[in-house]
């Protein structure tokens, strides 16, 4: 249980920091925001929220913070392919680096999380066969 607790934990952090990333790009001019780009914004954090509190534990909940991690972890990458970033402060780059940081944390939780479901329900459907009549 203490897992899941660290990955929504990290999962939320890479949410908050990915809005502060967001705005970062709105007011030094990296991007523009549109009604369709708003509405895409909002349904972005709307699932990684929902995945990361109401299917905290589950498979459904892992994948969708796996992919959240792994978007976050995307954002400094994709900075350093563009203009340099270093021009427009320190806090800009550190929270690229805190978002990568914590994608990453999150997308190695995910994953350990993804697995140990599956190697669960493997146990429980060798322990169910096992109860079985005749073996299975």
């Amino acid at each position: 249980m203490r897992q899941n607790v660290a990955l929504t934990i990290a999962s939320l952090v890479s949410v908050v920091l990915f809005t502060v990333h967001l705005t970062h790009d709105l007011v030094f001019g990296l991007d523009s925001m549109s009604r369709a780009g708003t509405f895409t914004v909002l349904l972005i954090l709307l699932v990684s929220l929902y995945g990361t509190v109401e299917l905290a534990g589950r498979r459904s909940g892992y994948v969708v913070t796996l992919l959240l991690g792994l978007l976050a972890v995307g954002m400094p990458v994709l900075h350093t392919l563009g203009p340099r970033s270093t021009r427009w402060g320190f806090f800009f780059v550190w929270t690229l680096l805190a978002l990568g940081a914590s994608g990453v944390f999150s997308a190695a939780l995910s994953v350990r999380g993804l697995w140990r479901s599956v190697r669960d329900r493997r146990a429980d459907d060798v322990a169910r066969a096992s109860r079985l009549p005749n073996g299975g």
